[in-house]
């Protein structure tokens, strides 16, 4: 059985150890049927160090996420919805993680997080071996990629024929809709 959990962070900077993460939006994909889509929104850790740049990239201030609710609040809510689709006890029973770069940048932020908020069972729904829209983007697009001008999300998109709204970008729910549309095509998935 195929469990996907295709997922995009906002975070309040670029390094998993002091940053932390505002947004995290997602899909949950069962055998190619879409389950459940989510976007919580996260106060960040009370030491987090938050940067005005990375806020606006998101559009957000700091006002905005310091309103959110607290990250152990969010984080057993994710965990509720986990559970839904998963038997954390079962060692055979997890979701494959999917994301555009996610390996070092997102998945070092969501182990953060989980171990910020005093949770040792990561391990439990994830298995260690995330998906990478990107890098299976890569290798779909090796004989082309002289002709991208860089590879991030919104030019990997539209160079496959993905409509890109600009204005929609680094919001995490818009970003995924991207990475599964990009993961989709790279993996000739008709879903």
């Amino acid at each position: 059985m195929s469990k996907l959990l295709v997922y995009d962070l906002e975070t309040t900077g670029k390094k998993h150890e002091e940053n932390a993460i505002h947004q995290m939006s997602g899909m949950i994909i069962i055998n190619g049927e879409e389950k459940q889509k989510f976007d919580f929104r996260i106060q960040p850790h009370p030491s987090a160090v938050i940067s005005e740049e990375a806020l606006a990239v998101s559009n957000v201030t700091v006002e905005q996420i310091m309103a959110y609710p607290a990250n152990v609040l969010v984080q057993r809510q994710i965990v509720a919805m986990l559970g839904k689709y998963v038997n954390k006890y079962d060692k055979l029973d997890k979701f494959h993680l999917l994301g555009f770069n996610n390996v070092k940048f997102d998945g070092d932020f969501l182990r953060t997080f989980w171990s910020l908020c005093g949770d040792t069972y990561y391990g439990s729904w994830f298995w260690a071996d995330s998906l990478d829209a990107m890098v299976l983007a890569s290798d779909y697009l090796q004989d082309e990629r002289a002709k991208l001008a860089n590879f991030q999300l919104r030019t990997v998109a539209a160079y496959l024929g993905i409509p890109v709204d600009e204005t929609k970008l680094h919001d995490a729910q818009y970003d995924i809709w991207l990475t599964y549309e990009i993961y989709k095509i790279v993996t000739h998935r008709k879903v």
